[in-house]
Parts: structure tokens; sequence; C-alpha cells
């Protein structure tokens, strides 16, 4: 029986209410505090939710709201200099939803203030003290909050990571700048698909919008690291200017960009990774989503990897009877799945930002990948898996267990 009765969750993006909702279920009180001043709800452009995040989601009963806000893509095509190859997908598997992170943070939000979360905003970390009866997290307005254990799902620059490591690495520049949008052209695409298109100089990605339009993401190679607010100095109409030099040569970049007005542009800045954290908890304090685990966006798993750790965290700290079992189990039962997945994704980021040899030889070699490659196998184990809330915690890491050691060196 867990001791742990009261949480406080640092960040209300995405893993901040759904552990925060996935907490409440299992009987934990929790209340999530927010730096910034109200929800973000107009803050990143588009993401993909894999079905692996979808059903996760669907713990907290929060699946069909996503699906009410989100494209599904049946269809999945590669496009090498114009040339499309239709990609292979596993059969009878919910597909990826494409979703504006306004929205999902929203939905998310939504869900857990009707399940019972609280919500508290304008709260931005500055400290936490540590003891044997609890942890005490104060504030920069002044103010404090107490509770059994403390729930970083604070982002990529996490606040709660340092102070559980003050030596912990934080996030790698992926040599990628992103920046999204919404193009008023129709390119006859059929509906439910995305184009993953590697341009003469720059890799992109469109999907045709339900009501008129395709929206479109654009990842351009880049020395120069911007911030999201540096990248959102520089005025849209200069962005615009870049990206149709950029993809003026390419079909149909060229047209994306050129049909994309500076209020349908979206400015994301630096793209990043995070390398392997060496501690994911401390004390009563631990880490959840991209303060722990951001791999690329070249995974298409950053937010559903964010969910299912939400869950999991969630699910052990109602099956371990304290803290620093309950937290060493979800680092056990996570840490090599996130790791193997943010891996695949740091060998794609190279084939996006290549020198001039890499980008002749990428269009021959990633076709010929595609057409060897064991769709079962590379993909199975990233989007069939599921969370059983229903078992505990500790009987699957007891399988977990007993599969690696029946295995062997």
């Amino acid at each position: 029986m867990s001791k742990v009765r009261t949480a406080l969750v640092i960040g209300g993006g995405i893993a901040g209410p759904v552990v925060a909702a996935a907490l409440l279920k299992a009987g934990i009180e929790a209340t999530v505090h927010e730096a910034y001043p109200a929800g973000s709800d107009g803050i990143g452009g588009a993401l993909g939710l894999a079905p692996n995040g979808l059903a996760a989601l669907g713990v907290i009963g929060a699946d069909e709201a996503v699906r009410a806000i989100a494209i599904p893509m049946r269809r999945m095509v590669m496009s090498f200099g114009g040339r499309p190859q239709v990609l292979p997908t596993l059969p009878d598997v919910t597909p990826l939803h494409m979703v504006e992170r306004g929205d999902l943070h929203r939905v998310l939000r939504e869900r857990a203030v009707a399940a019972g979360v609280r919500f508290a905003y304008g709260k931005r970390l500055v400290a936490a003290d540590d003891g044997p009866d609890g942890v005490t997290a104060r504030f920069a307005d002044g103010s404090s909050a107490h509770a059994d254990v403390l729930i970083g799902a604070d982002g990529i620059r996490s606040t709660v990571r340092a102070l559980i490591d003050p030596d912990a690495p934080g996030p790698d520049y992926t040599g990628l700048l992103g920046l999204g949008g919404l193009a008023d052209v129709d390119l006859g695409v059929e509906p439910g698909t995305t184009t993953f298109a590697y341009g003469k100089r720059a890799y992109y990605l469109y999907w045709p919008q339900p009501g008129g339009g395709t929206a479109w993401g654009a990842n351009l190679p880049s020395r120069t690291y911007l911030t999201l607010t540096q990248a959102r100095e520089i005025p849209a109409e200069e962005w615009l200017r870049t990206l149709r030099e950029t993809y003026a040569d390419d079909v149909p970049g060229g047209a994306l960009a050129e049909r994309t007005t500076p209020e349908n542009l979206h400015v994301v800045g630096g793209l990043h990774i995070m390398p392997p954290v060496p501690h994911w908890y401390r004390g009563r304090m631990v880490l959840v989503g991209d303060a722990v685990h951001a791999p690329s966006n070249s995974t298409g798993q950053g937010a559903s990897l964010a969910i299912e750790s939400a869950i999991e965290l969630a699910r052990c700290l109602r099956d371990l009877p304290d803290p620093s079992s309950a937290f060493a189990a979800y680092e056990r039962l996570r840490r090599a799945r996130v790791e193997k997945i943010a891996a695949r994704g740091a060998k794609v980021n190279h084939t996006k930002a290549p020198g001039p040899v890499a980008r002749r030889i990428v269009p021959v070699l990633m076709p010929l990948a595609f057409k060897v490659m064991n769709i079962e196998k590379s993909l199975t184990w990233e989007q069939r898996h599921r969370i059983d809330w229903d078992t505990p915690a500790t009987m699957v890491e007891h399988r977990s267990t007993a599969r690696a050691e029946t295995a062997g060196p």
C-alpha cells in the first residue's frame, strides 16, 4: 500500500496534466503549478500523437477528446526529390494523429480539471526543500506548497532536473530550426496523408487540412541556435523570405512557402534532443516527460512518450510502498524504451541536415532502406506498446526482470 497521498506537479504542458489526472485516479491528490500566468494554448505548432500515446490517454479517459481535435493520418508518404514512396504501416493500429500543441494543452488541462485536479498559475519554481516528511516547493512570488512528492514536468529547461542533479545535462541542439504554417493551396493530396519530403536544401512535411489549405512544417539546417523568444523576435516576413529561398526549387515546397502569409506562420526556434539523464529522481523529487526524455521531433514519439511515462509514474506511485521504490521501478520500466527511441531519432536528424556528400547519397539510400524494412519488427515494439493500468506495477516489473534473466547475457 502506497504511503504517498499528495503530489506537487511542476509544469502544465502535456506530461503535467496527464500525470496529475492519473495520480487522482490512483487516489493521490495532485496540484499542477504552472509558471505561465494562464494556460499556454497559443504556444507551439503541430505535433503527432502515435498509437501508443493515444492508448495511454485512454487510461485517464482523454483519448476521445483528443481525437476530436486531431486529424488522423492513415497514409504516410516519403518524398525524395519529388518522387513519392508510400510507407508501410502497421495493420490494426490507430493511425498517427496530427494536433495543434495549444489545442492539446487545452484539452488535457480541461480533462484534468474535470477529474478534480487543481491548477495554480504564475508559480515559477525556484527551490525545493526535500525532507523525511515531504517536500516543500518555493516559488518566485514568495509562496510555497507542501506535499509527499514533487514531480518535475517542466520541460527541457527543467528547474526540477537541476534541483535533483546540478550537474545534469541540458538539451542538445539538433542543428535544425522549426517553423510551420498553413498555406492557402490545395495540392490534390488524398485526405489523411502526411508527406515527409526531402527537398534540395532542407527537409519539410505537409498534410491537407479538412477545412481547406495545406499545413506544413519546415526543419531548416542552421549553425546558429535560436531560442523560441529569439526566433520570434525576427519578423515573420523575414522568415518567409528565408523559407521561400530555401524551398524555391522544391515541389511542392516552393508553393507552400509562397502561399503562406505572416499571420499563418508558426515560429518554433531551435529543435532539441535530450541526452540520457543520469538521475531521474532524488529523495522525494522525480522527473517526467521532456524534463527527463525529449527525443527529437524526428521520432514522432515525443508527446506520446511523455504521456506514457506520466501514466507509468502514477501507477508506480500507486503500487509501491514509498517514493524511493516507486521512482526506482518507474525508471526501470521506462529508461530503456525512451532511450532506444531517442537514439533512433538522432540518426534520422543526420539525414535532415546533411553535408554536401550526404545530400547526394540520402535520396538513394533511404528508399532502399524502406524497401528492406521489416515493418512488424521495426514498429511493433514502439506503436503497440500498452500500459495495463489495472495490473499492479510490481507484477509488470517482476515479469520484465524474469524475461531479462531468461534471456541471459
